[in-house]
């Protein structure tokens, strides 16, 4: 079992971004499996410094590894099939690991490594609006999706076709062939698509 001053608590910076959970204890020498959020990884695979919470409240039941947010050292972290897994400092064996079921993985986002010219994270395109080429306002990026080869945008926008308006979905791929341009610094993507699509 983990014990209460094992890890040191810390509260969780200002631009802290959620990637994952530890899923489960990993083997017998203290490992974790890590489930991310996102198929990009490369944020967890290289910091150096995780900050953790307890899981959500209704899945909390018995957690009890610490309390509050907490700052640990991350001694190792690869791929593993469709998931990561971790080797945490003072986390030495199975029982301490399966301490930390459940625990939610947080990192700060200027702690990110720099992406190539063209990519982004997930997380910087969250909230971004999203126009075409005429200008059209066709929503706000609320979350992407993985569909193997590239992802999807989803957009929310307010539906006015009917007697009220009302909150509704786009999807359009992210892909060269209909995102012309990301402008992070104005928050807006530029994409070759109609409203009627």
């Amino acid at each position: 079992m983990t014990s209460p001053g094992l890890f040191t608590p810390a509260p969780l910076p200002a631009d802290a971004v959620e990637l994952g959970r530890i899923q489960e204890a990993w083997g017998v020498k203290g490992w974790l499996r890590i489930l991310p959020h996102s198929a990009q990884t490369q944020a967890l695979l290289a910091a150096k410094q995780w900050h953790l919470q307890p899981p959500e409240a209704r899945y909390r039941g018995g957690f009890c590894a610490f309390s509050g947010s907490v700052q640990v050292a991350v001694i190792e972290v690869k791929t593993h099939a469709d998931a990561l897994v971790a080797c945490l400092e003072g986390v030495a064996d199975r029982s301490a690991a399966e301490a930390l079921k459940g625990a939610r993985i947080f990192l700060s986002r200027s702690a990110f490594p720099t992406t190539p010219e063209g990519e982004y994270y997930w997380v910087d395109l969250i909230g971004l609006e999203v126009v075409n080429r005429q200008g059209v306002h066709l929503g706000v990026v609320r979350d992407l999706l993985p569909t193997g080869p590239h992802a999807v945008l989803v957009l929310e926008y307010t539906d006015t076709s009917g007697a009220a308006g009302k909150s509704a979905e786009r999807l359009i791929p992210f892909v060269s062939a209909y995102v012309d341009r990301v402008d992070q610094p104005e928050r807006c993507i530029t994409v070759d698509w109609q409203p009627d699509y």
